[in-house]
Parts: structure tokens; C-alpha cells; sequence
């Protein structure tokens, strides 16, 4: 008599589909006292594409939350040290969650009212400092190196967010003034600038505008292949758009993909492909906004989601051609993401007072 084989990343696999409509309306403890029932009922499939980066027996974790906290950003991961570094933006800290004992501890106080968070290809700290309004470079002895203050003779409006170029180390940043809006991120002060995209250059230091075709320029990934940048539009877009990378110049940029989604009946998630196909079904548009993004080595764009409420906030995961195929709840405003941990497959996300983390089958196509 045969026996049928049960592989078992297949069975989890499957397990963690099937249990995608099985989440309850009941509340969900974040202190892990009591565990969630796996397959997590806050990994969704909305297309079956996103369901081999599912994994069936893991949860989606609260690594750290602080009613202290006030707004945690720019999550970045530092592969020597095994550490996330993440930012707290009114506080004025950097924090530090260390991976081997889970630790969060005070890294650099005051910080400029740091927001996002890289590192380069020689492991040296990049920070874009909404207080200063600049973008600075940590060194191996400590101090600062100030990369861009100023462009025209203007200073920036407040640097958001910044990703390294593997190729060529160039530093590509965006700078929307979200610092400067109020004393509550930094310091209130003019927009000089007009809100753009720029790129430093590793040899000269030569300050680049490379698009200024967006509202609100906040959250940059590259591609895997580097030919494309693909960057979030906090403003009146609501969407990630995309340009094809021509040496230090951006062109043909077009939307990528939309924020604005249909809320399933009764709201505690997004509608599935299947259930959008599906005429004279009750639903409700939510139209909510990206901030952080990055890509894995598939080419998905994985956002962080917020500013609608419970079943929108969290992440959502865009395939190469824009299709919304997945989402990641959380019961807070997701600010950024990034890939960490040895095999670059733990999505780390900073949301409000908390950081959050699971393990995926995707990989981070770069360094944070």
C-alpha cells in the first residue's frame, strides 16, 4: 500500500492559506502570554502569489513597545553587530534592539531627531536628521560626517529617507519637510525647497536633484537589479511610483501602485483578488498612505500601510507589476520596514510606540 507523502514546507504552506479567512474579531495579546494560533491569522494572502512567503508555524511578533514611545521610524539592520537600529523622532534617540537577547537600549541620544536609517556597504551609519535638516554619516570613530545640509544655497527641508546604491555607494534621499512642519520632529521653519529626490555622489559629494515629479517624497528602495527606484508619495499620490535608473538620472517615472484599497465586508481586512472580482459586493474604500518601503530579491515591493484603521494599517506587499498580493496586520500605524536577521528573511516594521518583526520565505534584495 502507497503512503502519500507530506512534504512539510508544503503543509505549512498550505496550513497558513487555508487559515487566512479563519481570524477571529477577538482581540489579540501582543505580550505573547497567550500565543496565537498558528497559521497567524495577520499573514493574508490576497492573491495565491503571495502565498510562498508565508510560513505556516510563525507568528508575527511585538518585539518592543514603550508607552514612552512616540513615533518609532527608520528601522535599519546592521549585519556584523546583529542589531536593528530604529529611530524615535520626537524623542530625539536612536534605540537598539539587539538580536540575541532582545534587548532595546538607547543607542545615540540626542540624534538630530533622526528619522531613517541606513548603512552603507562599509558598515558606517546614515541617518537623515529632521532637527539639522541634513543627512549625516556615522563613522567608525564616532563622529559625524554631514553629507548634504544644503542645495542652491538652501537648506533641505528635513531629509526623510535614504538608501545606499551598491553599485557606485551613491546615497539617494528623500525630502519631503516633514521635520520642519512643527517643533514636534524637529524644528518649524520654511520650506525653502521644493520637495524632492536627491542623490549624493560616493566621490565628489556632489548633491543631485534626480526628481522632484512627487508631492511628498518619503519611503526609497531600489530594484533588485538596481535599473528602477521605486518611491512613496505620502501626499496627495497616496501610491508608490516608480522611474527607470539612468546612470545619476531618473526618468520615466509612473505610478507603480496604488494605496488607496477596498476593504472586505465587514473591514478587518483587505478584499482578496477573488472577492474584488466578485460583482455588487458591499465594500469600503480605503485610502490610506505608504511611508517605508523594500524590495526582496523577487522584485515585491513590501510597504508599510497606515492612517485608515484595523484592517488596513500594517504592510502591504506589491508584486513586480503592482498587484497588492499580501498584507501583514498590525493594531498600529505602520511607519517602515526592512529586511534583517543572518538570512536577510525577518521583516522588521516600526509602528508608532511598538517594533514588530516576522519571519518570511522572502529575502531582502539589499542592504537597510
Amino acid at each position: 500500500m502507497n503512503k502519500t507523502h507530506i512534504d512539510r514546507r508544503n503543509f505549512l504552506a498550505t496550513a497558513a492559506v487555508a487559515g487566512a479567512g479563519l481570524a477571529t474579531a477577538a482581540a489579540r495579546d501582543w505580550t505573547g502570554k497567550n500565543p496565537t494560533r498558528y497559521p497567524d491569522p495577520d499573514l493574508i494572502s490576497l492573491d495565491s502569489r503571495f502565498d510562498k512567503y508565508k510560513i505556516g508555524n510563525t507568528p508575527v511578533q511585538r518585539l518592543y513597545t514603550s508607552p514612552n514611545a512616540l513615533w518609532t521610524e527608520g528601522c535599519a539592520w546592521n549585519g556584523v553587530g546583529r542589531y536593528l537600529v530604529f529611530s524615535d523622532i520626537p524623542n530625539d534617540l536612536q534605540l537598539r534592539w539587539v538580536e540575541d537577547d532582545n534587548r532595546v537600549t538607547v543607542f545615540r541620544k540626542p540624534s538630530g531627531n533622526s528619522n531613517g536609517n541606513t548603512f552603507d556597504y562599509r558598515g558606517r551609519q546614515i541617518s537623515c536628521q529632521h532637527g539639522h535638516r541634513r543627512v549625516v554619516r556615522y563613522e567608525y570613530d564616532g563622529t559625524e560626517t554631514v553629507l548634504a545640509a544644503t542645495f542652491d544655497d538652501k537648506p533641505f527641508n528635513a531629509p526623510n529617507d535614504a538608501v545606499v546604491h551598491r553599485g557606485d555607494d551613491s546615497i539617494w534621499f528623500t525630502d519631503p519637510g516633514y521635520g520642519s512642519l512643527s517643533d514636534y520632529e524637529g524644528n518649524k521653519g520654511p520650506l525653502d525647497l521644493k520637495e524632492a529626490v536627491y542623490r549624493i555622489d560616493a566621490k565628489s559629494g556632489k548633491i543631485t536633484m534626480v526628481t522632484d515629479d512627487i508631492h511628498k517624497p518619503n519611503g526609497l528602495c531600489f530594484s533588485p537589479d538596481l535599473s528602477q527606484l521605486y518611491v512613496s508619495d505620502s501626499g496627495t499620490g497616496k501610491n508608490i511610483k516608480v522611474w527607470n535608473v539612468d546612470g545619476v538620472k531618473l526618468k520615466n517615472g509612473k505610478e507603480f501602485a496604488s494605496m488607496k484599497a477596498m476593504k472586505a465586508q465587514g473591514g478587518d481586512r483587505l478584499a482578496t483578488t477573488k472577492e474584488l472580482a466578485q460583482k455588487n459586493t458591499p465594500r469600503l474604500m480605503a485610502a490610506g498612505g505608504a511611508d517605508g518601503i523594500r524590495a526582496d530579491v523577487d522584485g515585491n515591493i513590501w510597504a508599510s500601510a497606515g492612517w485608515v484603521g484595523a484592517g488596513y494599517d500594517g504592510v502591504h506587499t506589491f508584486a513586480p507589476n503592482g498587484d497588492r498580493i499580501g498584507q501583514i496586520r498590525l493594531p498600529e500605524i505602520c511607519s517602515n520596514v526592512c529586511f534583517g536577521g543572518r538570512k536577510r528573511n525577518r521583516l522588521f516594521m516600526t509602528a508608532s510606540q511598538s517594533l514588530y518583526a516576522v519571519y518570511t520565505n522572502a529575502t531582502g534584495a539589499h542592504m537597510t
